[in-house]
């Protein structure tokens, strides 16, 4: 088996053949493992905090996205509730002291459904 010397390759390549869903799973995770470091004390958990809170308005920006696309083969009703849930998140990232533990929640259910499948 090769190794590769660049970690960030080998992350990526290791990920290209897992199955679409479980590539999402992963990225809801990694994007919730940001907001969890944002959770603790110190001068740096402010800009953590601000660098997570941007990942993760991304992160729902791009779902919408997709969810609103009017190819997208989710029956509708599913759609409608995912966007809607984005939306929250987003309300939630606009408040002056968003809910961190809120947002983590959400995201692991929704990583918890993509890896489940539903």
């Amino acid at each position: 088996m090769m190794m590769h010397q660049n970690p960030a390759l080998a992350y990526r390549v290791a990920r290209a053949g897992m199955p679409p869903r479980v590539q999402e799973a992963d990225v809801f995770r990694r994007v919730t493992g940001a907001l969890r470091a944002a959770q603790g004390t110190g001068p740096e958990v402010g800009l953590r905090a601000i660098r997570a809170l941007a990942d993760n308005r991304r992160l729902w920006l791009a779902v919408e996205g997709v969810l609103l696309d009017p190819n997208n083969a989710l029956p509708p009703a599913l759609r409608a509730s995912i966007v809607s849930v984005g939306r929250t998140v987003l309300r939630e990232m606009e408040r002056d002291k968003p809910d961190l533990g809120f947002l983590i929640e959400v995201n692991e259910s929704i990583a918890a459904g993509l890896t489940t499948g539903g």
